[in-house]
């Protein structure tokens, strides 16, 4: 069985107060790096970008990394993204603090921001 970590890049980088406001786009790409390198234990990283924060990583795979582009928002991407993993056999983790979206994503694994950049 594959693993797929669908990571919530707006909230793992507003969980962290260190200007990433003033520029989304290189937030993006600066956690975009980080999970390139992350020792993590996930065949597959699904990374979730919305709004000003696309502008700062192309869309597509890079090594175990697959970034895609919310068309709306950037909730219903990751519910899409985590659904078609898991209809894919994949045991499924998302990273994310949001409440509302952590409840709409069963049967897969929740995990906070905090988590994940522990290990980056």
């Amino acid at each position: 069985m594959t693993s797929t970590l669908v990571v919530d890049a707006a909230n793992v980088v507003g969980s962290v107060p260190d200007g990433w406001w003033k520029d989304r786009a290189g937030a993006a790409r600066r956690l975009h790096e980080r999970l390139l390198v992350a020792d993590v234990p996930y065949d597959e990283i699904v990374l979730v970008l919305e709004g000003q924060a696309k502008a700062g990583v192309r869309a597509g795979r890079d090594a175990h990394v697959r970034t895609v582009h919310a068309s709306r928002d950037g909730d219903a991407e990751i519910r899409e993204q985590a659904r078609r993993a898991g209809a894919a056999g994949d045991r499924v983790v998302v990273v994310t603090a949001d409440r509302a979206l952590a409840a709409n994503v069963s049967p897969a694994q929740v995990l906070s921001p905090a988590w994940l950049l522990d290990r980056l």
